[in-house]
């Protein structure tokens, strides 16, 4: 079986791993700081916390810039749930902004049309989470100008995108948003088993993280709460917060594979040339890329463009399974799923999301990805669009 994506792992991460096993600190120990400040540093961010999974950082960014019951989150449908769950979370209501034709994230146009309406209902976002679908930027830059014009902050879910460049500038540097949100699954460009990242230059809202990955509680002093002299208090719970926090095991492979992204990112960028080249001539659509970013290429979609005598998204999509290549969707639109419907969403609120959904098919893409199953996937999607 050739899977759609996988982890990477060699004997420096196995060793680094083995390390911390031999050492006093399973949790809370000093790898995390190491690990979040080579994220930071190569982000160029001030500020990077470590929690065990992208959907818990994307939890506590919402709760840290104030989400809550009355507020309402906006983003895209073509996306894991979890980026609209989080707002869900924190009891807010989400809504979604329809996709670029293009590149597939947030559209724009599309927000800046719903902005102007919400603005008129008095039912403005107060946090828009921008997707960075595959890997590949959105126009952060364009969304930014109308936060400084409608009011809202903004998360980046920079999910697919760590080692990926906007105007040649890392993913992550903070320049359009107030928090990035990285993934360290292992089908993710880096890994740490499960974990994640929110990164940010806002020492107030690092802070909050922190504070909200652990409990809500704070042994600063600065933090304390007066209470009797006679009493040992070493810690206070002072706030509603998780058990979010990374392990040391976690960020030791994190830390590992951090020395190996950017060599993770250009073979990517290697097969998707391949497969650009490979694919060229077929009714498909490959990825196309903005001229200003520089995709992580966490996966590679290929849209079965429907036309007369052509294999449908059904047929490829099965001819690739049963010949053992593990391809997938990505995404569904989240309002489509049965937990969204049930809220009052329908079939055909986002027309270009759609649309695409019934085209796409992410086929394998990961750096261990060899000659001889890429010439499989091709030859099977070759073969099945000809017949």
């Amino acid at each position: 079986m050739i899977p759609y994506a996988r982890q990477t792992i060699n004997q420096a991460d196995i060793d680094a791993v083995v390390k911390v096993l031999q050492a006093d600190f399973l949790t809370q120990g000093p790898v995390v700081p190491l690990f979040e400040q080579a994220v930071a540093d190569y982000c160029g961010a001030q500020y990077a916390v470590a929690v065990n999974s992208a959907t818990s950082a994307l939890h506590i960014a919402c709760l840290a810039l104030g989400v809550g019951k009355g507020d309402v989150v906006w983003t895209t449908p073509i996306t894991f749930v979890a980026s609209a769950n989080c707002a869900l979370y924190c009891g807010a209501t989400v809504d979604f902004v329809d996709i670029d034709t293009r590149t597939y994230n947030l559209s724009v146009a599309c927000l800046a049309e719903k902005l102007a309406k919400a603005e008129v209902l008095g039912t403005l976002p107060k946090v828009v989470i921008a997707v960075h679908l595959c890997g590949q930027s959105c126009d952060m830059a364009g969304i930014s100008a109308l936060s400084q014009q409608y009011g809202f902050t903004i998360i980046e879910d920079a999910s697919h995108a760590i080692g990926g460049k906007y105007k040649n500038e890392p993913i992550g540097n903070g320049r359009y948003s107030q928090i990035t949100i990285f993934s360290f699954h292992p089908v993710k460009i880096i890994t740490t088993g499960e974990g994640g990242m929110a990164v940010t230059n806002d020492p107030a809202l690092a802070k909050q993280l922190r504070l909200l990955r652990s409990h809500g509680i704070s042994s600063a002093a600065a933090d304390m709460h007066a209470r009797p002299l006679d009493e040992i208090w070493n810690y206070q719970q002072i706030a509603l917060g998780f058990n979010y926090r990374m392990t040391e095991l976690q960020a030791a492979l994190g830390l590992s594979q951090m020395t190996r992204l950017s060599a993770f990112v250009e073979t990517r960028h290697r097969i998707a040339q391949r497969y650009n080249t490979e694919l060229q001539g077929l009714p498909l659509q490959t990825p196309w890329q903005q001229e200003d970013t520089y995709s992580a290429y966490h996966l590679y979609p290929i849209r079965i463009k429907p036309s007369a005598g052509s294999a449908t998204q059904r047929q490829v999509y099965e001819a690739l399974q049963g010949a053992g290549i593990n391809v997938n969707l990505h995404y569904i639109p989240v309002y489509r799923q049965p937990y969204y419907e049930a809220m009052g969403f329908s079939r055909g609120y986002c027309p270009e999301a759609e649309q695409y959904y019934h085209e796409v098919i992410s086929i394998p893409m990961y750096p261990a990805l060899t000659d001889e199953q890429h010439d499989q996937v091709v030859g099977v999607i070759r073969k099945v669009i000809s017949a």
